[in-house]
């Protein structure tokens, strides 16, 4: 099958450089000295734990030469750019093409499917830790890379999803088919959102959040809040197994690393913060839950010109 990431920062770069590797056929869409780089020498990926960097033959193009159709596309785009996403999907999907978004914010593919109404796109979630290292070269510095994806309930289950999820499996990703796409990605939802407010809120790197002390109860408490705004939904979670997951994760991962919304936002950059926390605040408005954590790490956010919207 045809693969096209779009967008080729950390997660979607990290995507490439493992089904290149695995030998399927991968073209992503950067652009400026991070195209040209992978142009001239492929995409580079840089495991942290042993230090190696091995180079793999992804193909580049530009937004405006992507081609297509493609089987299967991966949207990786920050949520802030997601209506960028909208041309290229028209110009490299057809009604026989798999689209999956793999944003941080919940619900992106019913989103995008209401505007692009004719596209089979269906919803889900990625497990990575990684950035962009500089033009050209992915840096990974956390082992997992988990793919869930799946069909929302009372959409087509086409065979094809078999095959792909084979492909990442090969690829030396857990790919996850999944039957109830709503939960998992709201589950991992449980961990950007709370991870990356909490993480900013404090200033904190995943060790802060590895005892007992304040800064984890408050993580924990935005865990239990998105939890309770998913019951209100209908989304049902083992919220107590989802938490001790969550903090697993973050246990695995480098003591010093911390969100891609805290380094954007401390960088100057623009953020998620409206899909990770602004978010979580219309849901709560809308299915009456109430939610002190996320409001009073909002309230900070929005004295310090980082939360415009609620």
């Amino acid at each position: 099958m045809k693969y096209l990431i779009v967008g080729a920062g950390g997660t979607g770069g990290v995507l490439a450089c493992k089904l290149a590797q695995g030998h399927k056929d991968v073209t992503v869409i950067a652009r400026g000295d991070h195209l040209k780089a992978i142009q001239d020498a492929g995409l580079k990926l840089h495991t942290k734990w042993d230090g190696k960097i091995v180079s793999a033959p992804v193909k580049a193009v530009t937004a405006d030469h992507c081609g297509g159709p493609y089987d299967v596309i991966f949207v990786c785009f920050k949520w802030y750019s997601i209506g960028d996403a909208l041309p290229i999907l028209k110009k490299a999907a057809d009604d026989k093409t798999v689209i999956i978004p793999v944003l941080n914010i919940y619900g992106t593919g019913r989103k995008l499917q209401a505007k692009l109404p004719d596209l089979y796109i269906i919803d889900g979630c990625i497990y990575v830790a990684s950035r962009k290292e500089k033009a050209g070269q992915i840096l990974q510095f956390g082992k997992i890379t988990r793919v869930v994806f799946g069909p929302r309930q009372g959409q087509e289950k086409r065979p094809v999803l078999d095959d792909i999820a084979g492909d990442l499996k090969a690829c030396g990703i857990e790919g996850c088919l999944s039957g109830a796409i709503e939960r998992d990605a709201l589950e991992k939802f449980c961990y950007v959102s709370p991870v990356g407010a909490a993480g900013l809120y404090f200033d904190a790197t995943s060790a802060d959040f590895g005892h007992p002390g304040e800064k984890r109860d408050f993580l924990v408490d935005m865990m239990r809040e998105v939890v309770a705004v998913g019951k209100a939904m209908g989304v049902e979670m083992d919220g107590e197994a989802v938490i001790n997951r969550n903090l697993k994760i973050l246990a695995s991962l480098d003591p010093k690393s911390t969100t891609s919304m805290q380094r954007d936002v401390m960088a100057g950059r623009r953020s998620e913060m409206d899909g990770l926390v602004a978010e979580m605040l219309r849901l709560a408005e809308t299915y009456g839950v109430r939610v002190p954590a996320y409001q009073k790490a909002a309230e900070v956010f929005a004295e310090r010109g980082w939360l415009s919207e609620k």
